[in-house]
Order: C-alpha cells, then structure tokens, then sequence
C-alpha cells in the first residue's frame, strides 16, 4: 500500500491564498458597509451581518484547507489562524483606509464618503495607526470585533477537524476493503505440497496383483 500524504503543504497554500482573499474581501465590506441596504446593516445592531461575514469566511478556509484532502493534525489549528487573521486583517485593512481616507478629506476638500479611489496607500498609512489602536482598548469596548475573530476560528476549526477525522477514517477503510476482496486461500499444512502427487499408472498397491506383460 502507497504511503499516504499528510496534505500538510498543499493545506497551508490553499488556505493562505483563502486567508489573503477573504481579507480583501472583508475590507471592502467594511469600507462600504454604509452602502449596504439599511435593514441588512442594521439588523441586530449590525451583529447579525458581521457574524455572517465571518462564518462565510471561516467556510471559504475550511472549503480551501479541504480541498488538500488533509491527513495532519496540525492543519484545523493553522486553519483556524488562518480564519482569524482574515477577519482581523479585513478589519484592519478597511478601517485603516476609511480613517486615512476622512483625516485627509478636510485637507482637500474632498467628499467624505468612502469610494473606489480612496483605497490608496496613502490612505491606508495613515489610517493604519489609528486602526491597530482600537484592539488596545478596554475588552468592554471591544468586545465585538474580538466576537467576530473568535467566530470564524472556532468555525475553521470545527469544519476542518470534521474534514480531517472523514479523511483518515476513509483511508483506515480502505485497506479493510482490499482484505475483503481477495480470495481466501485453502489451508495447507507445513510441508503439504501446493498439489498432490498423480497416481502412476499401474497402482503401488503391493496388494495388488500385477497384470502378466504381454508377449
């Protein structure tokens, strides 16, 4: 039987390239969540659509950690720091550009309303500071965004821990399978031959009378 592939490496590059792509993906939302429709953003004080947000990217991680057909047991927890850091990063990544983008706004005189073309590096460093301020206040204030990040990394680590135990369970019945379907063999005791020996024909019967040879 071939040795079977832990799934580790291809694992952690699917779920990077998920993590990557999930983060950008949050950032935008946070940028323009204020063009969202307002009972969809407002409904449970805004709770409901950030949990959605980060249950739909703690299945977009497991789904690309999966994909691998991982084996090791090390992957749901790289995973569910995966599902973490994009939902840390999309926070981070949005609010930097809508704080860079409103502090430079007075300056020129610009709307004050996010668009396409505030997401610039300048916005970005100089909103950054600010954004990374927030995770060092009080828990009581918030405790939100840390609700968000523990979501999607306890998701991730459930969806993959299923995903892993299917995956190895499958690979234990496998050769469970291929024992069953091979032919049982006939016993044979130590040193019986493989096929019995053919009878001579004449018999070696020593009871037996001999028939008189013809002349």
């Amino acid at each position: 039987m071939s040795h079977k592939r832990s799934g580790l490496l291809p694992g952690l590059i699917a779920g990077l390239v998920a993590m990557l792509v999930c983060a950008a993906g949050l950032g935008f939302a946070v940028l323009f969540q204020d063009r969202l429709p307002r009972a969809v953003a407002t409904l449970g004080n805004g709770h409901a659509l950030s949990v959605t947000l980060s249950l739909l990217i703690a299945l977009l991680v497991a789904l690309a950690v999966g994909a691998a057909r991982p084996r090791n047991r090390a992957l749901p927890v790289v995973a569910a720091l995966y599902a973490a850091a994009a939902v840390a990063g999309g926070q981070i990544s949005g609010a930097s550009i809508m704080i860079g983008a409103a502090r430079r706004a007075p300056a020129s005189g610009t709307h004050s309303s996010p668009r396409f073309g505030d997401i610039t590096a300048a916005n970005a460093g100089e909103g950054l500071p600010h954004a990374l301020a927030v995770y060092r206040e009080p828990l009581a204030q918030t405790w939100q965004m840390w609700l968000y990040i523990a979501v999607a990394a306890v998701a991730t680590l459930l969806l993959v821990t299923l995903r892993v135990l299917r995956v190895r369970r499958a690979d234990r019945a496998e050769p469970a399978a291929e024992t069953a379907d091979e032919p049982e063999q006939e016993y044979r005791a130590p040193f019986e031959p493989a096929q019995a020996p053919a009878q001579q024909a004449g018999g070696g019967d020593l009871f037996t009378p001999r028939k008189p040879a013809k002349d």
